[in-house]
C-alpha cells in the first residue's frame, strides 16, 4: 500500500479568499458570518450566512465561463488552481492568465475528485424564476440557457477543474450530503493508496446561498434564527441550528514517494478513512452509526482511540446533531474524553455543506503542522449533554494523530485520520 500525503491546499471561504487568509482568521477566532446580501431576505426568519467577501472569479475564469458556469464551479476552479500552485504543479503566472494547463505528464496523469451537496442550485433557481416570469407574458417557453444542465450538474466541478488543468487520468463527482467533501478526500486517499500513480485534487465546493436553499433547510428546522455573527454556536446551550455558508477547499494528494522525489512540502499524511451509513433515519443522526465510523477510521489507520490527540468535530450547532455527535465521541474515547481536545470550526465559518469536510481536513492538517488548535468561538455556556473537552481559545498542542469528521442527511458518515509528517 502506498503512503498518501497532502502537498497543496487551496480554498475560498467566509474567512478569506485564500487558504492562508482563512487559516490565519481561524487561528484569530474571527467570524465569517454576516447578514445575507445575495438576495433580499427581510421576509425570512433566517437572516445570516457565511458569504465570500470580495472574491473575484474573473481572476480564474473568462467572462464567458463566468456566465456559463454556476458559482460552485467558480469556487472549485479557484480552490483547485491555488492548490495546484501550492503543490508546485502549475505556475501562478499561468493562473493570472487564466491558463493553468501544464505540460507536465505527471499532472496530466492525475485525477480530480470533488464533492458537492447542492451543486448548481442557485443557477437552477434563477432559471426557474426567469422561465416563470417570461412564461407569464404569453411565451410558451421562457429562454433557458443551453448551458443550464451542464452548468449545474454536480460532477461538472470535477470535470471543469480537469479541463482547466489538463488532467486526464481520473475524474469523479461525489454527492453524499454534508459528508461529500470528506468522502472526496477519502476516496482520493484510497485511490492513491491502492496504486494510482498521479496526483489527485480532492475536496468540496458549495454555493447554496439562495432563497430556495435557505427556505428548504429552514423548513426542515435545522437553520439558526439568531440574526448576528454569533449565530453558529456548536456545543453551546443556546444553539438553535446551523448557518448556511459557501466556498470551496481542494487539496493535492500524492503518493509519498512521488512527493519526496519532487521535493514537495508536506502538510500531513492521511492514514485512515471510513465511510459508513446509519441505515436509521432520513434526517436524524444515530450515535451508534457515528461511533462506528470513528472506530472504522481508527482501525483503518491501524490505531486505537487512545492514540488520537485531537478531534476536529462536525459540530454544526443543531440541537440534536451536536448532542448525538458528543455521545458518539464519548462512546469511542471513554476515559480519554477529558484529555482529548475537540474544536468546532463551523462556529466561525458556518456550514459550507460539502466544502466543510474538505476545509476542516485542511485546517486539521495545519493544526498538526503548526502545533496549534483554532478556537471554538461563541461557546459561552457549554451544553451539559455535550460532554467534550471543547477548545475555546487558540491552543498549543503537539498533535501526532488527529481526526476530522463529517455527517449528513441520510445517515452518511465520513471520518479521516491524519498523522504528522515526518
Amino acid at each position: 500500500m502506498n503512503r498518501v500525503v497532502i502537498t497543496g491546499i487551496g480554498a475560498v471561504s467566509p474567512l478569506g479568499n485564500t487558504f492562508e487568509e482563512s487559516w490565519e482568521a481561524a487561528k484569530a477566532g474571527r467570524s465569517g458570518i454576516g447578514p445575507i446580501t445575495k438576495f433580499e431576505a427581510s421576509d425570512m426568519p433566517w437572516k445570516v450566512a457565511g458569504e465570500l467577501k470580495g472574491f473575484d472569479a474573473a481572476f480564474y475564469l473568462s467572462g464567458k465561463e463566468l456566465m456559463r458556469l454556476d458559482p460552485f464551479i467558480h469556487y472549485a476552479v479557484a480552490a483547485s488552481a491555488m492548490a495546484a500552485e501550492d503543490a508546485g504543479l502549475v505556475r501562478m503566472a499561468a493562473i493570472t492568465e487564466r491558463h493553468f494547463r501544464s505540460d507536465d505528464d505527471y499532472l496530466a496523469s492525475g485525477g480530480v475528485v470533488i464533492g458537492s451537496s447542492r451543486g448548481g442550485i442557485s443557477t437552477l433557481e434563477k432559471a426557474f424564476r426567469k422561465d416563470r416570469s417570461l412564461g407569464s407574458t404569453g411565451s410558451r417557453w421562457g429562454r433557458i440557457s443551453p448551458y443550464l444542465m451542464p452548468a449545474t450538474t454536480i460532477s461538472m466541478a470535477s470535470s471543469y477543474v480537469a479541463q482547466k488543468l489538463g488532467i486526464k487520468g481520473y475524474c469523479l463527482g461525489i454527492s453524499n450530503a454534508c459528508a461529500s467533501g470528506t468522502n472526496s478526500v477519502g476516496e482520493a486517499y484510497r485511490l492513491i493508496r491502492t496504486g494510482f500513480i498521479g496526483p489527485v485534487l480532492a475536496g468540496g465546493s458549495e454555493a447554496p446561498i439562495c432563497r430556495l436553499c435557505i427556505k428548504g433547510y429552514g423548513a426542515s428546522g435545522v437553520l439558526s434564527r439568531i440574526a448576528d455573527p454569533t449565530a453558529s454556536r456548536p456545543f453551546d446551550r443556546t444553539r438553535d441550528g446551523f448557518v448556511i455558508s459557501e466556498g470551496a477547499c481542494v487539496m493535492v494528494l500524492e503518493n509519498m514517494e512521488n512527493a519526496l522525489r519532487r521535493g514537495s512540502k508536506i502538510y500531513s499524511e492521511i492514514i485512515g478513512y471510513a465511510n459508513t451509513i446509519d441505515a436509521f433515519h432520513q434526517t436524524k443522526p444515530d450515535k451508534a452509526g457515528e461511533a462506528r465510523a470513528f472506530m472504522a477510521a481508527i482501525a483503518d489507520a491501524g490505531l486505537k482511540p487512545e492514540d488520537v490527540n485531537y478531534i476536529n468535530a462536525h459540530g454544526t450547532a443543531t440541537l440534536l446533531g451536536d448532542r448525538v455527535e458528543s455521545e458518539a465521541i464519548e462512546t469511542v474515547f471513554q476515559e480519554r474524553l477529558p484529555v482529548t481536545p475537540v474544536s468546532g470550526v463551523k462556529s466561525m465559518t458556518g456550514h459550507l455543506l460539502a466544502a466543510s469536510g474538505a476545509f476542516e481536513t485542511a485546517l486539521t492538517a495545519m493544526s498538526i503542522k503548526e502545533g496549534v488548535i483554532p478556537p471554538t468561538i461563541n461557546l459561552r455556556e457549554k451544553d451539559q449533554t455535550c460532554n467534550l473537552n471543547v477548545v475555546k481559545a487558540l491552543t498549543k498542542a503537539e498533535i501526532q494523530i488527529a481526526l476530522s469528521s463529517s455527517f449528513g442527511f441520510g445517515g452518511v458518515n465520513a471520518v479521516l485520520v491524519l498523522r504528522s509528517f515526518p
